[in-house]
């Protein structure tokens, strides 16, 4: 799939994703196929219009259905949400999560940062260059520099209370605040150090209100990757 719209203006929806089976060499038994997927990326009521007569957004939609049309093994997709309401976006995610589980490969580029969470492997770009590609855990990991960790108790945690949790062997880098009783930490595995943290939250006399693992959104991990990267130039 393009990220720019290489179908035919002069013809309908129907007749345009009609004329992409014939291209494949779909079974001309194919009417279920072609409204099953105008379904998916809600054109049906749309299938008479004419292309030239519909929006950027609908036409990317018919562009997504015309490329799955053949149920291919491999795919390339563009950009493919660019211009889609959150709604059929997500729509669209679950559609492709649900091919990846029938064992078909999806290659997607995307500006919406966040999406790389739904993949299995994410390539970081910047100016053209491939910087690193890791799971999406292991990125988190490496913007970083481990797992984070947001512990909020009942008293405001006071600057040397903070730093008692700093000298713990487990915690990398600052503690950051995140408000008057809420921290944020960086530890190697928050598995093992979320039990820790609690025990010396007691030992220190802290009433803990919430611990959790924390999963900062991509587009904080894709900023990150970029400074750390262009900083070791």
């Amino acid at each position: 799939m393009p990220q720019l719209f290489v179908l035919y203006p002069d013809l309908t929806v129907w007749e345009n994703l009609n004329f992409a089976a014939s291209l494949y060499g779909v079974s001309l038994k194919r009417q279920d196929r072609l409204y099953e997927l105008l379904e998916f990326v809600e054109l049906s009521a749309h299938k008479k219009k004419l292309v030239r007569d519909i929006s950027g957004g609908m036409r990317r939609r018919l562009s997504l259905a015309a490329t799955l049309i053949h149920d291919p093994q491999l795919i390339f997709l563009d950009e493919p949400t660019a211009g889609i309401d959150p709604i059929l976006r997500r729509k669209f995610w679950e559609y492709f999560k649900e091919m990846q589980a029938n064992q078909r490969t999806l290659f997607i580029t995307t500006q919406y940062v966040n999406e790389a969470a739904y993949c299995d492997l994410v390539g970081i770009m910047s100016e053209g260059r491939l910087l690193t590609v890791n799971t999406p855990h292991q990125l988190r990991r490496d913007a970083f520099g481990g797992d984070m960790i947001r512990l909020r108790t009942s008293d405001r945690i006071e600057y040397k209370v903070r730093q008692q949790y700093q000298e713990l062997p487990f915690v990398k880098g600052e503690i950051a605040t995140v408000g008057d009783n809420e921290i944020q930490i960086v530890v190697e595995k928050a598995k093992t150090a979320t039990p820790a943290l609690i025990e010396h939250s007691h030992h220190l006399g802290r009433n803990i209100l919430s611990i959790e693992e924390y999963l900062p959104p991509f587009d904080e991990v894709f900023v990150k990757l970029i400074e750390k990267y262009n900083h070791h130039e």
